[in-house]
């Protein structure tokens, strides 16, 4: 089985990565990146991309990279060199949770998102439905954490705000949040594999899934467990999470609403349960993981 992995450069490509060559070496696998030199993929350019691997061998290709261009490069490549997907038999790729999450969102910005994301996902399906391939596409919610050299653009920039900052004002009634780390999102997407594989896959399952992680905590409590997670010596430990009410909270922010209606839109989602999605350990059949899956900066 040759696994084609694309995003490969990062947390989750990279998790992904490692987690397969430990637990399946004898599978084949391959990782693309726009910047690799063995293996490049620019969804930007799909008539310059050259397959790796042997012709003719049974194929999975999963993506971690952008779903509104991986599906449009994926279509593009059915049209245009077919011959590269004759070996393929399923395709797993990642959406994001902000396709639910911001369908009422006020600002034109996450407006457009969810519909690029809506958008891709059902070119992404009927591509394969055309091409008779199984697809699996996941939303995760919040993705944390590091995997080799690659970090989150999450809950990263919150340690380094909160390493600058020696206080940190933060409502005092906050919403849940259900952050997965990118370990557990690999681990989700190598499950899969698996059980495409061996026949097992369990077809009760939408094809698209709202993934997260195996801890539903408020927004407050998950600053405070990224913050005891942290080394001792840690400056991010130090800083002061002050509670305010919501009310003075919000007023002292709405001048963002004339700066960046985006930003002060996500001020006010700090209220918001953005929560109640499958958790990752119920995929894996396995234990639930306490939040913060280490390692995390």
């Amino acid at each position: 089985m040759q696994l084609h992995v694309f995003g490969a450069a990062t947390p989750t490509g990279e998790a992904f990565r490692h987690c397969a060559a430990v637990s399946e070496p004898s599978w084949s696998l391959y990782a693309y990146s726009r910047r690799s030199a063995s293996h490049p993929a620019d969804f930007h350019a799909p008539a310059a991309f050259r397959p790796a691997g042997e012709v003719g061998e049974p194929a999975i290709w999963i993506s971690f990279g952008p779903i509104w261009l991986f599906a449009p490069f994926l279509d593009r490549l059915a049209l245009e060199s077919p011959e590269y997907l004759q070996s393929v038999l399923c395709v797993i790729a990642c959406s994001s949770s902000s396709a639910i999450t911001k369908r009422f969102a006020a600002n034109r910005f996450d407006r457009e998102l969810v519909v690029r994301l809506n958008t891709a996902e059902d070119q992404l399906l009927a591509a394969c439905k055309r091409l008779k391939l199984t697809c699996r596409i996941f939303r995760p919610t919040l993705i944390y954490g590091r995997e080799g050299p690659y970090v989150d653009r999450n809950l990263s920039r919150i340690i380094k705000l909160m390493r600058w900052l020696p206080l940190l004002p933060v409502p005092a009634q906050t919403g849940l949040r259900q952050p997965i780390h990118a370990t557990q999102l690999a681990l989700v997407a190598l499950q899969s594999v698996r059980q495409f594989v061996s026949g097992g896959w369990n077809h009760q399952l939408s094809e698209c899934i709202a993934l997260g992680g195996d801890t539903e905590l408020s927004y407050v409590a998950m600053l405070r467990s990224l913050q005891q997670a942290l080394p001792d010596k840690d400056p991010a430990r130090r800083c002061c999470l002050l509670s305010l009410p919501n009310r003075f909270y919000y007023a002292a922010a709405a001048p963002l609403l004339l700066q960046s209606p985006k930003a002060f839109e996500a001020v006010l989602r700090m209220s918001s349960n953005l929560s109640g999605f499958i958790p990752a350990h119920q995929l894996l059949n396995a234990e639930p993981q306490p939040f913060p899956v280490l390692p995390l900066i």
